[in-house]
């Protein structure tokens, strides 16, 4: 959660685990789109002498769909290669590393970007590109920010490219979440299925706090994605709205020579990861149907919509929380589909639910991170997006701050329902449903400007160290 650990086949293999993806029009440069995709889920900083980095022998891929059809029009992929200086030590670097090309720095990654659209065409827009080392301590990344800020390139055109290591940006309180649905700050209203002794209600823990991933951070024109090369201020153009994910892709065959002990793949790629919408095969789609999701593409993902009509957390809350969902516990007994976790999930809101606002794509269902490209930057954000009268946030793309457990929880909870059915009356616990975490849990603050998530956690003063009480 969000997506750190959604299927069994794919938690096995973190390098290629995709865990967030998120996609607004970029604050400080408004006439751009920043997407971002992250990967290696859950990286202890202190993670040596092999620290993290990306598969070499992953193919990583963001998708752009601009006529609503679930498939790609423009695709980004990024292929990796890692280049070792001196292979006698198990040092990852051998002194402090001052520069993004330090002799002191032992195990490099470098990487490539083409660009394709759905015509054929291809493009390399950059190659050999750096990423920067891992942030491993006071001595070994000394002035760290800045051996990141030399890894972010320009690809020209105002594109610039990011990949390396972040601190995570996403927050969460995953064991009350995953303790039976026991969201700290309703804990005492749980049923706790008869036993004596139960959590009290607080504040969340968030288990992600003090961790990083590998980010890969993209910044390009809106023209570079919309359709037909669109700019324009119409909210409701259809051309306005975009639809991204990403995937990560395998060889069919790899190869093991047990005298040598080397390893290698061969054969056609094969797609083992994706994810757009933040939880969607996490809490969604059911435990036996997330590994054959993670291989499909987002144009067949009406063969999931049943899930999101009854989504399963939905049933669960009335009968957890006795009392407090009743109005939802009529809901789920009448049958009726959700056509607002449908709409937000699979299609897009359509023009008139809500004002001054759109992200609809059309009639196909799939599972999209959806972006209104004419809803300019708020100055005001709220973290709980739409749900908060911030039409610039979640489900309208998603900001690395938006409180994506919360809003969805929210949904689920009822919360949007309204939109579609106006006799409906949410329980009021469905407007304040949340597992107690925000961004003021993290310790390192978000950037303002590009790749926007923070300076990764450094591997010696995690957990941070504490200063001896005065004797």
């Amino acid at each position: 959660m969000s997506s750190h650990r959604e299927a069994p086949e794919i938690s096995k293999d973190p390098v290629a685990d995709s865990t967030d993806v998120y996609a607004f029009v970029s604050p400080d440069k408004p006439e751009t789109v920043t997407l971002i995709a992250n990967y290696v889920p859950l990286q202890s900083p202190a993670g040596g002498p092999n620290f993290y980095e990306f598969g070499d022998d992953v193919r990583y891929a963001i998708h752009v769909d601009n006529d609503g059809d679930g498939k790609a029009d423009v695709t980004y992929e990024f292929r990796f290669t890692t280049q070792v200086r001196n292979p006698d030590t198990f040092l990852y670097n051998t002194g402090p590393i001052l520069g993004i090309d330090s002799p002191n720095w032992n195990r490099r990654q470098f990487y490539t970007v083409i660009r394709r659209d759905r015509r054929g065409h291809e493009q390399v827009l950059g190659d050999g590109l750096p990423c920067p080392p891992c942030n491993i301590g006071p001595l070994s990344t000394p002035n760290y920010e800045a051996l990141a800020t030399a890894a972010v390139r320009n690809l020209g055109g105002k594109r610039r490219v990011f990949a390396g290591q972040r601190a995570e940006g996403f927050y969460v309180d995953l064991g009350a979440i995953f303790d039976l649905l026991d969201p700290r700050p309703f804990a005492d209203a749980h049923e706790h299925f008869g036993l004596a002794k139960f959590p009290q209600s607080g504040n969340g823990v968030n288990a992600t706090k003090n961790l990083n991933v590998h980010t890969i951070a993209l910044q390009v024109p809106i023209t570079d994605l919309t359709r037909d090369g669109w700019r324009g201020k119409d909210v409701d153009d259809p051309r306005a709205t975009i639809g991204v994910w990403t995937t990560a892709s395998r060889q069919r065959v790899r190869m093991l020579d047990t005298e040598l002990h080397n390893t290698w793949s061969t054969g056609p790629f094969r797609q083992v990861s994706r994810l757009a919408m933040p939880l969607f095969n996490e809490v969604i789609v059911p435990m036996g149907r997330k590994d054959f999701w993670n291989t499909q593409s987002p144009d067949g993902d009406s063969r999931f919509a049943k899930f999101v009509a009854k989504p399963e957390v939905a049933q669960l809350l009335p009968v957890l929380f006795p009392g407090v969902f009743a109005n939802l516990d009529v809901l789920n007994k009448s049958g009726k589909p959700r056509a607002d976790l449908l709409a937000i999930l699979l299609t897009g809101i359509p023009a008139g639910l809500i004002e001054g606002f759109q992200n609809f794509t059309g009639e196909t269902q799939a599972d999209l991170m959806r972006l209104n490209t004419a809803i300019p930057p708020s100055p005001d954000p709220s973290i709980f997006g739409l749900l908060g009268g911030d039409l610039a946030g979640f489900p309208n793309g998603r900001r690395v701050f938006d409180d994506v457990v919360a809003i969805e929880l929210r949904a689920i909870a009822g919360a949007t329902y309204p939109l579609v059915d106006g006799t409906y009356t949410a329980d009021p616990a469905a407007a304040q449903v949340d597992e107690g975490v925000t961004p003021d849990d993290l310790d390192i603050p978000y950037l303002r400007r590009f790749p926007y998530l923070g300076t990764p956690h450094d591997g010696f003063n995690n957990p941070p160290a504490r200063a001896e009480a005065p004797q």
